[in-house]
């Protein structure tokens, strides 16, 4: 078949842009170059090959799998040949591919299942996505152990030491190696930032957190007979003690996987059934630290870096944990970052590494912890300084003496909101006419999904379920959708949403009085700082999310 004849005939491709896919790859078919150039979609070429060659094009988003006939497949044909069977009829079984020319794959499925096949075609994302689903990450590993399948492109970059015992061996099998892989190759291709790997009564449970929410993932029943392995596998990539069980222990593991570079955090911490383990993941190449990236709106970003600009005193970060905090304080970073400008940070974990900043990682265990950093590296010259997380008194204490001594200091804290900062630092035992003096602003922030762009759907609200602090009025919002774009979920990834309080004479005056924090926020109000929630509805209202994500991570601005 003249693959370019077709899509030239069909009106889907140009004679030139053929012409450039063939320069591109010469090697490769037609219509998969053009594909992955983004000239043509894969379901556009799939639908023209559908009628040239008589055969049937399957959407399978709200296809329903029987797990029976699916039994009767070998896992490790079905995930290699990204094949998979439909439906039974009079002998026949319906096969879904996404390639027609590939004949010795439904050859191979008839002759080991005994039955003829009827293939389809379907978009190899939807394919694939419905094979994991029910058959599970790393199932044909499982079925098979060492199979006929490629590799799966991990590559640790740190050596692994070579323990002896039975644990480590079987940890070292090349079936247990594979899976691992495999989960972790499949939590980066869903975006995900933790995998939690969850030991029940009844088995390993594996949860994947994408955009903030976590989301089980399909996996064999077969896989608690080797979550031990697991466990002793991830143990050993991350250098900790394989024979310890009793005791937390917290690693870290260098990988690259399909030419990025991966940062792994690796938790372990001895639960009723078995060890708990959580990993972070944490993408090198997709951070990106721009504060224009990060969803501030033109008015806070513009006077956050009026503060940021600053040439000393104290400028904090608040929220909980996920929220975005150090992304936002490594964008200040990056916006303030210059030759002439020293730039020294203390960090528990060194999260990012960012060229031309000097970070120090803090050891508890032998001494160095943040005061402990913060007091030394002051006899570094420093012009900037940042103090991961401000936990206790000493550390308040330190920050506060920098920030007199003519530094900028940036830090976080846990606190709810922007004006609860100045009471918490309070309560640490610093001197209140030492933080109204030292703290020259306060940003809270929350993390919300944004919405695809490209199946969002708006809506009339009714009144009635609009909350009562949302300003009227509202004629249109957006809901989420779902399309292969966002694996049917209907966002793709998160925003920050802000809170910002900048300190004047009459919040000095307050804290000086030990004020209480509703005492600091109304003042802040009356000035014009925007909530959390009021930054939130300016989002729905803008259609990059929804009201019920709003909602979900901020607290209401009236009882």
């Amino acid at each position: 078949m003249d693959i370019a004849a077709l899509l030239i005939r069909t009106g889907l491709v140009t004679e030139r842009e053929v012409a450039i896919a063939r320069q591109e790859a010469p090697q490769r078919r037609l219509d998969q170059v053009l594909v992955d150039m983004g000239v043509i979609s894969e379901e556009d070429v799939l639908r023209a090959l559908a009628s040239e060659l008589g055969m049937e094009f399957v959407p399978l988003k709200d296809q329903e799998i029987d797990p029976d006939l699916l039994g009767r497949f070998p896992a490790t044909a079905i995930f290699r040949h990204e094949i998979l069977p439909l439906e039974r009829n009079n002998g026949t079984v319906t096969v879904a591919t996404a390639d027609p020319f590939d004949l010795e794959s439904l050859d191979e499925l008839s002759s080991v299942a005994n039955c003829r096949v009827q293939p389809v075609l379907a978009c190899r994302d939807e394919i694939v996505t419905l094979i994991k689903e029910h058959l599970g990450v790393g199932g044909d590993t499982i079925g098979q152990l060492v199979a006929q399948r490629a590799e799966s492109g991990v590559e640790l970059l740190d050596d692994v030491p070579e323990e002896m015992g039975e644990l480590a061996e079987s940890a070292q099998a090349p079936s247990v190696i594979r899976l691992v892989n495999e989960l972790l190759v499949e939590a980066l291709e869903q975006r995900a930032s933790d995998v939690h790997l969850e030991p029940q009564e009844k088995g390993l449970v594996i949860r994947y957190r994408v955009d903030g929410l976590l989301r089980v993932q399909p996996v064999p029943p077969e896989i608690n007979h080797f979550s031990t392995a697991i466990v002793t596998r991830l143990k050993i990539m991350s250098r900790l003690n394989i024979a310890e069980k009793r005791l937390p222990q917290d690693g870290r593991i260098n990988i690259r996987v399909q030419g990025r570079e991966i940062d792994v955090r690796v938790s372990i911490i001895p639960m009723i059934h078995g060890e708990g383990v959580v990993l972070r993941l944490l993408d090198k190449e997709r951070m990106k630290f721009d504060l224009s990236r990060v969803g501030m709106p033109d008015d806070i970003g513009g006077t956050f870096r009026q503060l940021i600009s600053l040439p000393h005193g104290i400028v904090l970060v608040t929220g909980p944990t996920g929220s975005g905090k150090t992304t936002t304080l490594y964008s200040a970073l990056g916006e303030i970052r210059s030759p002439e400008t020293k730039i020294i940070t203390v960090e528990d974990p060194v999260e990012y590494h960012m060229g031309g900043i000097n970070q120090i990682q803090v050891h508890s265990k032998i001494g160095l912890t943040f005061a402990a950093g913060l007091r030394s590296i002051l006899r570094h010259d420093p012009d900037v300084v940042l103090i991961g997380e401000i936990r206790d008194g000493e550390t308040a204490t330190s920050a506060i003496q920098a920030s007199l001594t003519g530094h900028l200091v940036f830090s976080t804290l846990h606190t709810n909101d922007a004006p609860g900062a100045f009471t918490r630092l309070v309560d640490m035992g610093v001197e209140p006419y030492l933080v109204s003096s030292t703290v020259e602003g306060v940003i809270a922030q929350r993390l919300v999904r944004v919405l695809c762009s490209n199946c969002k759907q708006p809506f009339t609200p009714d009144e009635k379920d609009l909350p009562r602090d949302m300003p009227r009025p509202v004629d249109r919002l957006w809901r989420a959708g779902s399309c292969r774009n966002c694996r049917d979920s209907g966002f793709t990834g998160r925003s920050g949403v802000f809170e910002l309080l900048v300190n004047d004479a009459e919040i000095r005056r307050l804290c000086v009085e030990r004020a209480s924090t509703a005492a600091i926020r109304d003042h802040a109000l009356e000035q014009g700082m925007v909530t959390l929630r009021q930054s939130g509805y300016r989002k729905a209202a803008a259609g990059e999310t929804t009201l019920d994500e709003v909602v979900r991570i901020t607290r209401g601005d009236v009882s």
